[in-house]
């Protein structure tokens, strides 16, 4: 689940009134078996009490944010423990904007509904920008009802921040990706992958175990008190909507409304080793998507007028940088790592298509300047070590690279595009030196819950659609709305009219559309002709 899509969620049936000054959360139920322990729930609420008499004492951002003067800044203290809630504490970011107030089209006043957070996905991924969202149109609507309200999970930027590696050392240029490695390039890749993973515990020590999914849903509980919220209004994407999950599992009498964006399949042999094994499947579907699309539009881009051709042209590259990266930057590694984005979302399609078009009539400069694209070297190896550090602490991983081998050589004969680049992302897990977690069995009965709201595509890679029926079916009284024939990562606020008046009903008013509804495809990227 290493992506980052962000977009807007929330939702109930009961409001949360500013005389919600009653800033005492309700109380945690009683763990049940094969929870997390009775300590860990009583570590939450005492910090989420001591949360809602703090607050969050909100200012200006730090000019490193490079947030606008529209959004302000605070720090939320969480414990490290929440099994020993008075031991040592850590300092989670936090940004808000203000609800407006305002209809966007009459003026007229609009109620208040209290904060709603974003969780934007990951893990390793900061949400202290999506507050921002509230000057764009289609966010207008929310921006007057609701506060926005986005922070940094523990370990992410200024939360507390992990690294496992030096940063100067991350990323080292062009770098080779092959698709059927060879037992050399695997031995070396997983004595790399060894290697990262006693950084983690050398720089890190003990605390590193405390950096977990379960950790991130309690942490949102103690935000959720300090904005003086006895409900909480959450929209997860991708990552975010586990958290989500979690988060209504082990906090049911909290949730006032919840939309899981893109959603990751909870079930606990899932998590997160065969999930993996599933992404990568879904990938090579959604590379083919890709191809197809750009054999359409052969007349643009020269590619192929099939997608068999257009993924032949796709190799013609890949082994040309593999002998000369292009600008002395764009190698195989880098070229992959753009086209993935294309699985990702497909606006992207116009642009890389137009850059293997370009290179293979001899331009490089559209292939570098993507390459260019990636994050400086510190927030990158800040993102991958929080990443890790979740997935690997969440759930038993297999330890021996025999299995790993078995598994991914059998996937990469009819899925290459993706598989052996997860393997290498994940493969620190097999080494990985702290404690695993069970994972938590997320489900939640009839009324447990307000309604909750699931938003997928059917073709979406990152997160299968299978997660999303897994999640409904765990979830009772939630509603699913499907994206048909599509495969962008992340709905919410995105291309799709249907999906966003179904969001917008839920957030604004606590209405769902049934237990399933779908949605037409939004149209697909026109392609761009090339520049000359």
């Amino acid at each position: 689940m290493r992506t980052a899509a962000a977009l807007v969620a929330t939702g109930s049936l009961l409001l949360t009134t500013p005389a919600a000054a009653a800033r005492t959360p309700a109380a945690v139920p009683a763990p049940a078996p094969g929870s997390p322990s009775a300590s860990e729930a009583r570590g939450t609420a005492v910090a989420a009490a001591r949360a809602a008499s703090e607050g969050i004492g909100f200012g200006p951002c730090a000019e490193e944010q490079e947030l606008p003067p529209t959004v302000e800044c605070g720090t939320l203290s969480v414990p490290l423990d929440y099994a020993r809630p008075d031991g040592e504490r850590i300092r989670l970011t936090v940004s808000r904007s203000r609800a407006t107030g305002k209809d966007p089209a009459t003026g007229r006043a609009v109620p208040r509904q209290g904060s709603l957070v974003n969780n934007p996905g990951g893990p390793g991924v900061s949400g202290m920008y999506f507050p921002m969202l509230g000057v764009v149109p289609g966010w207008k609507r929310l921006a007057a009802a609701y506060d926005l309200v986005g922070y940094a999970p523990r370990g992410v930027g200024r939360s507390a921040p992990l690294s496992c590696t030096d940063p100067t050392t991350f990323q080292q240029g062009p770098a080779p990706a092959p698709q059927h490695p060879s037992a050399v390039v695997k031995r070396e890749r997983a004595a790399r992958a060894a290697a990262y993973a006693r950084g983690c515990a050398e720089r890190s020590g003990d605390a590193l175990r405390h950096y977990t999914s379960l950790n991130n849903a309690r942490d949102l509980d103690v935000l959720r008190a300090a904005l003086g919220e006895t409900r909480l209004t959450f929209l997860g994407s991708s990552y975010g909507t586990y958290i989500g999950a979690l988060y209504a599992t082990l906090f049911p009498s909290h949730v006032r409304r919840m939309v899981f964006d893109s959603a990751v399949n909870p079930a606990p042999e899932r998590i997160w080793y065969r999930n993996n094994l599933a992404q990568s499947a879904a990938f090579e579907d959604r590379w083919a998507d890709f191809r197809a699309w750009a054999a359409r539009h052969h007349d643009v881009y020269g590619l192929g007028d099939t997608a068999r051709k257009v993924g032949d042209s796709y190799d013609v590259v890949r082994e040309r940088l593999a002998r000369e990266p292009a600008g002395g930057k764009a190698g195989p590694a880098q070229l992959h790592a753009a086209m993935l984005k294309a699985a990702y979302y497909d606006d992207h399609w116009p642009q890389r298509a137009h850059a293997l078009s370009a290179y293979l009539k001899g331009d490089p400069a559209p292939l570098v300047e993507q390459a260019e694209e990636q994050p400086e070297a510190a927030e990158a190896e800040n993102t991958r070590a929080v990443y890790l550090a979740v997935e690997c602490n969440d759930a038993p991983w297999p330890t021996d690279f025999a299995v790993w081998d078995r598994d991914n050589t059998r996937l990469a004969r009819r899925a290459p595009f993706e598989t052996w680049d997860n393997v290498w992302t994940n493969l620190p897990c097999a080494y990985w030196p702290a404690p695993r977690q069970r994972p938590l069995d997320v489900r939640a009965g009839q009324d447990a819950l307000p309604p909750t709201l699931v938003l997928a595509a059917e073709r979406d890679a990152a997160t299968p659609y299978d997660g999303a029926l897994e999640l409904h079916r765990r979830l009772a009284g939630s509603a699913l709305v499907t994206e048909r024939d599509a495969g962008s990562h992340g709905l919410a606020g995105g291309a799709n009219a249907c999906v966003n008046a179904h969001l917008t009903a839920y957030l604004l008013e606590g209405r769902v559309p049934g237990r399933r509804a779908s949605c037409a495809p939004h149209p697909a990227p026109a392609p761009a002709a090339p520049a000359s």
